[in-house]
């Protein structure tokens, strides 16, 4: 059965269901801030913007890196890169540290203690992390953090999984002045941390072996993933976050969590009994009946045809024809070179950033993980981050004139009549509330 949602005036939507089946698609170190150019006024009903330079260089994958990638199969699962290996685009230093990218990995050796942050936070996820100390090294990987976190906040704002020689305290693996890592044996060379963040439980694993599984009375909601300098030199690579606990939005043929926005014109939405979402003609836009404020969301889409425009509009002004942030979808690009979108670029918060690369092609299916945190917005494409921008602007109701941070609605924008987009497993979750004992 496919579920249709059509409109055909301004006025006037109808709900129908027809039988029979349908294939709908073929098979700060670099934080960004400003605004980018305003391309066109299609997308936001007219307003005009002035263009401000974005001030993260362009920057592109090593073709010939052996860290730091994800599989097909990673991505498909949702799992994303917090290290792109080859730049600290995506994180923020909270102390004066050397922390540098080489050979592929994030180092720091000396400066003061302190925290590299991510520059969104996250509630419940797995995190892969690959490390490498020296055996009199003293650092961490702090989970839920706040961006600065001293001695007293160990035991109630922040899990700290320590990274430490047999003598301390709590040694390699540990949860420091919460629980202690049990059978870890001293080794050299890389090691690998998995660690399950998950409502009030933490579980990590060193080197595949389980060694912490903690529940925790005062669960902490959110927080920033850190990496710690305290003393001696560190490395971290191959640093990949799958959210979890994101609620699927599509399910098979039925649309009741979506309608379609008043004033949508010869627009057409309809869903497959295989969850396919085919988004057709326009202007117009599906809304979700669920609002959000602090999310995250993952989604898989398709562009049916050569530089198609449309997006994901997110914190919407709900009943309002596409009136919230803009996560673009548009894969041109200029003389050749990724790094250079032809209209802001997928992944991109359009008329505010560019995307720093166009990471997919039309007509080939691609991932997009939305992560809206405050002012604070990343996104990755393919698990690739292509934007960390953070809303500078004055906090305003109508996020066209300012920052909105208040929970709003997601729309599917249909953007004109040549619009041919397919979506399948959409899901969101909203943060959970930052919290402490």
């Amino acid at each position: 059965m496919l579920v249709r949602l059509v409109a055909t005036s301004l006025l006037a939507f109808t709900l129908a269901g027809c039988s029979g089946a349908e294939n709908a698609s073929s098979t700060p170190a670099e934080t960004q801030n400003g605004a980018g150019a305003a391309v066109n006024s299609s997308a936001a009903g007219g307003e005009t913007l002035a263009a401000q330079p974005v001030s993260a260089p362009a920057t592109q994958p090593n073709p010939d890196a052996t860290e730091n990638k994800l599989t097909e199969e990673e991505i498909a699962a949702g799992w994303i890169l917090l290290f792109d290996g080859h730049s600290l685009f995506g994180w923020q230093p909270q102390s004066k540290a050397n922390w540098a990218v080489k050979d592929e990995a994030i180092t720091v050796s000396e400066g003061e203690p302190g925290l590299l942050t991510t520059t969104v936070q996250f509630s419940d996820y797995e995190l892969l992390v690959d490390f490498l100390a020296e055996p009199n090294t003293n650092s961490g990987v702090f989970l839920r953090t706040p961006k600065v976190a001293g001695p007293d906040a160990l035991d109630t704002e922040v899990y700290e999984l320590n990274i430490a020689p047999p003598d301390n305290p709590f040694p390699t693996g540990g949860l420091v002045k919460r629980v202690k890592a049990e059978g870890v044996e001293p080794k050299e060379g890389w090691r690998t941390f998995h660690v399950t963040v998950d409502g009030p439980r933490v579980v990590v694993q060193l080197d595949g072996k389980e060694i912490v599984n903690y529940e925790d009375p005062h669960n902490l909601g959110r927080g920033y993933i850190g990496l710690q300098f305290n003393s001696g030199p560190v490395a971290f690579r191959n640093i990949k976050l799958k959210p979890l606990g994101l609620k699927p939005l599509l399910a098979g043929a039925e649309l009741t969590e979506w309608q379609t926005v008043e004033g949508s014109v010869e627009f057409e939405a309809v869903a497959s009994d295989e969850g396919v979402l085919s988004i057709t003609g326009g202007k117009g836009a599906l809304e979700s009946k669920e609002k959000y404020g602090d999310f995250v969301a993952q989604l898989e889409c398709r562009t049916n045809a050569q530089n198609l425009n449309s997006g994901i509009f997110f914190r919407c002004i709900p009943g309002e024809m596409m009136n919230g942030y803009e996560s673009q979808i548009h894969n041109g690009f200029k003389d050749g070179d990724r790094t250079k979108p032809a209209d802001h670029g997928t992944g991109a918060i359009f008329r505010r950033v560019q995307a720093r690369r166009v990471i997919p092609s039309d007509n080939e299916w691609f991932s997009k993980t939305i992560v809206a945190d405050g002012p604070n917005i990343s996104v990755w494409v393919n698990g690739y981050q292509v934007t960390a921008w953070t809303d500078d602007r004055k906090p305003d109701k109508n996020p066209r004139n300012g920052l909105r941070t208040e929970p709003g609605t997601l729309q599917i924008q249909g953007h004109d009549p040549t619009t041919s987009l397919s979506l399948r497993n959409v899901k969101a979750a909203e943060l959970r509330e930052r919290a402490g004992k």
